[in-house]
This record gives structure tokens, C-alpha cells and sequence, in this order.
């Protein structure tokens, strides 16, 4: 099955929204062997709807659509749909009731605009939204399926994980062909230098395919396989996953999407044991990451951003002799820091951040992008130096990342020694 992916919105086309749609559609339908053959963006125009809409449907199977499904005069895409298959809209009572809720739960009224949302083409099955009042489609037509949702990222998703990606696997069943993926998450290592812990590829994949993912926050590892059956398909990513883990172990912090503060969660709750945080130039990033988590709260017990020198010393008892002779952004602090944290609230573990993001602040001898990343616990109280870039928000993210990373692998018992 070929797959046309169609993003409407001229938002999109401005550049005023990112669209982060279509690298989410394309990857849940390749993980299902449907092959996306082409995507394009169109904006809020009719003509330029149908116009793509024809085209789609000349060369694919699956043509699936997102944006322009709103309540307001911009949100064309229904219209688009009625008038491409000639057909007219009815009302749905299932997602009337659907809507209804939606707002009821808000302790909203529903007003005559939200209402017309539930009426959808004749010729379509509507697919339900949890998340939104607009009622994705499901056509088919002449041989084509045609999928529309919003362009609502997490509408959108929710679409997907309940009811496309479902059926369309069904449909696609006994092809003959199993494909499988399977990401690998790493940190704290750059691209060049996993990309030669790995060595010979080739030897290592024997005929699989691996994507290499980077952002601020690490490296991703896309391992894709083909077999006659899912146990070939499964076994083959266990063979290469641990011929992986032997090379760069250390580094892989997550097995698929979980995140590394959900990693950190797990086991901080398994073992039983509770964190405080200590940030200065991260401004409580950390903290937002790690109750970002459900149920944090059974070992996350605060966070305190000690911006100022004067906070440091009056909230985690930091040395003022240590702050003159080393400075705020020093290992020495640091330590000082975690182990006022921890002190202060009485928890397990104690976490610090202190560096100069830039771009001003720097000195000759401390320049933009150095942190100092405290962990203090019972048995250690230690800090580590980190050299991260010149954009101030990138070294934001990346000192997040590395507090985190830091405190994964002492929980870990996970030396930093080569």
C-alpha cells in the first residue's frame, strides 16, 4: 500500500507552525509496511484542496489528510471533502454526544458553531475524538482510502493510536512481508563518535537497516528489519540490540520511546528513594522534567532555583568564601549545592545545576556553555564538568539532559571510565 500524505493549514505554509505531523504519520505508517511515496502542504484554498486531492489519489492508495477541521470560516477541509466526492453532510449523533461531553466536562455551554461539528460527509465513517470536538473521516472510494483528521498534534494522535494505525494494520495483514523496528535511545556520547564505537556496519546489521537520530537531548538508533514472520523479524532486532548494548551499553538509557525521566522514575520508585533539586541556570527545567512523570510525586520531593549567589547561601547553606574564591559556576558550588538540597529536604539524592548558558557571562577562564552538574547521596558527593555549546537554550536542554544522564548512572552503578 503507497500512502500521499496531505497537510492543510496556511499556517503551515508560512512557517508559523511546524509541521510535526507528517514525520509522525510517516513513521506509524512505515512501522506498519505502508511505503509514504510523497507528502505535500497546501494552504486554506479550495481549489488548491481538490487540486491535491486529485493528484493524491492518481498515484497512491492511501491519501490521508490533516488540518482545516476546525469550527471557524478558515476550516475548509469538510467543505473540500463534500464537494471532491459529490456528496452531502448529515449529522451524527454519536459525535454530537461526543462534543456534548467535551464540553460538559470543561463546564462549558456548547454553542451553535461547536454543534455543526458533528456533521460529517454521508459517504464517511467518522472516527471519534477523545481529545477535540472535530470528528476525524474514514472514505472509501474507487479502490482508495482516504483518512482525515486535524491537524491538532494530539488529536491527531489519539486518532491514530486508537483507531487508524489499528485498522490499517488489519487491512495490511499477509502481505507476505514483516517489518519491525526498534529505537535504541543514547546519551551523552556525539553521533561521529557512536557512529565509531559501532564499527562495521554492515557486519553488524547482515542485510538490516539502522537510522542514526540526533537532537540536543542524544542520539537516536532506528534499527529496521524484514522477515517472512513476526518471530524472524523479533528475533533478528534481539541478535542485533545486543550486539549494540556490548559496544555502547552505557550510553543507551531506553529501549523505544520511554524518556529518560521516566527511566529515572522507575527506578527512583522501585528502590524506594527520593531526589531534590538544586537549579541555577537551568531555572527549574530539571524539576518540569522529571514531574513531567505521573506518580512523581513518590519520590520527587522539591525543587528550588537559586538563581543569585545570595539564594545559594541563604537556601542550600552554600559557603560564601566558596562562592569568592571559586565562583557560582565552579565544581566546589555545585557539590554545595546538592548537598544543601538534599540537607534542606531531608531526601535520599540531591541534584545541582550551575553554568553561564551565555551568550554573556563568560570570562576567559569560563566560557559559554560550561556547567557543573552536583549529585549528592549517604556514600558520595561529587560534581562533573560539562563544555556544551554557544545558543543558550540548546545549552538549556543539554544541561537537562546531562543532570539527568548523570544521576541515571549513579543509580546505576554506571562508571564514567572508558
Amino acid at each position: 500500500m503507497k500512502a500521499y500524505l496531505i497537510s492543510i493549514g496556511d499556517e503551515l505554509l508560512i512557517g508559523q507552525t511546524i509541521n510535526t505531523n507528517v514525520a509522525y504519520i510517516g513513521n506509524a505508517l512505515s512501522d506498519i509496511n505502508i511505503e509514504v511515496i510523497e507528502s505535500s502542504v497546501v494552504g486554506d484554498n479550495l481549489d488548491s484542496i481538490l487540486s491535491e486531492l486529485s493528484k493524491a489519489a492518481s498515484i497512491a492508495d492511501l491519501i490521508v489528510i490533516t488540518g482545516g477541521l476546525g469550527p471557524t470560516h478558515d476550516d475548509i477541509t469538510r467543505s473540500a471533502i463534500v464537494k471532491y466526492f459529490n456528496t452531502e453532510l448529515v449529522r451524527n449523533n454519536e459525535v454530537l454526544e461526543d462534543i456534548n461531553q467535551f464540553f460538559a466536562k470543561r463546564g462549558r455551554t456548547v454553542t451553535e458553531l461547536n454543534a455543526s461539528q458533528a456533521l460529517v460527509p454521508k459517504i464517511a465513517t467518522p472516527i471519534r475524538n477523545k481529545r477535540g470536538t472535530a470528528p476525524g473521516m474514514w472514505i472509501e472510494q474507487k479502490g482508495k482510502i482516504y483518512i482525515v483528521m486535524p491537524g491538532v498534534p494530539f488529536e491527531m494522535k489519539g486518532m491514530m493510536e486508537d483507531f487508524v494505525i489499528p485498522k490499517l494494520s488489519e487491512m495490511t495483514k499477509g502481505n507476505g512481508v514483516v517489518i519491525k523496528k526498534l529505537i535504541l535511545q543514547t546519551t551523552g556520547i556525539p553521533e561521529s563518535n557512536l557512529f565509531e564505537r559501532l564499527g562495521n556496519l554492515d557486519e553488524l546489521l547482515q542485510g538490516a537497516q539502522m537510522a542514526f537520530l540526533p537532537s540536543q537531548y542524544g542520539v537516536k538508533l532506528r534499527i529496521t528489519v524484514k522477515e517472512k514472520d513476526e518471530t524472524l523479524a523479533l528475533n533478528r532486532l534481539n541478535e542485533i540490540e545486543q550486539k549494540i548494548r556490548t559496544k555502547v551499553g552505557r550510553y543507551i538509557y531506553a529501549r523505544g520511546n520511554e524518556t529518560l525521566e521516566e527511566v529515572i522514575g522507575r527506578i527512583l520508585a522501585d528502590r524506594g528513594l527520593t531526589i531534590a533539586i538544586a537549579e541555577s541556570c537551568t531555572g527549574g527545567e530539571v524539576c518540569s522534567r522529571i514531574t513531567n512523570v505521573s506518580g512523581s510525586s513518590k519520590y520527587f520531593e522539591r525543587g528550588i532555583v537559586t538563581y543569585s549567589n545570595a539564594s545559594k547561601v541563604e537556601l542550600l547553606k552554600v559557603n560564601e568564601d566558596t562562592l569568592a574564591e571559586f565562583g557560582a559556576v565552579s565544581r566546589e558550588v555545585a557539590m554545595q549545592m546538592a548537598e544543601g538540597v538534599r540537607a534542606a529536604s531531608g531526601t535520599d539524592i540531591g541534584i545541582s545545576t550551575t553554568g553561564i548558558l551565555g551568550p554573556t557571562g563568560a570570562t576567559t577562564n569560563k566560557p559559554v556553555g560550561l556547567v557543573y552538574i552536583g549529585y549528592c547521596d549517604d556514600k558520595v558527593c561529587t560534581a562533573k564538568k560539562f563544555l556544551f555549546g554557544d545558543d543558550r537554550i540548546l545549552n538549556k536542554q543539554r544541561a537537562t539532559q546531562a543532570a539527568l544522564e548523570m544521576l541515571r548512572r549513579q543509580l546505576l552503578g554506571i562508571s564514567d571510565e572508558e
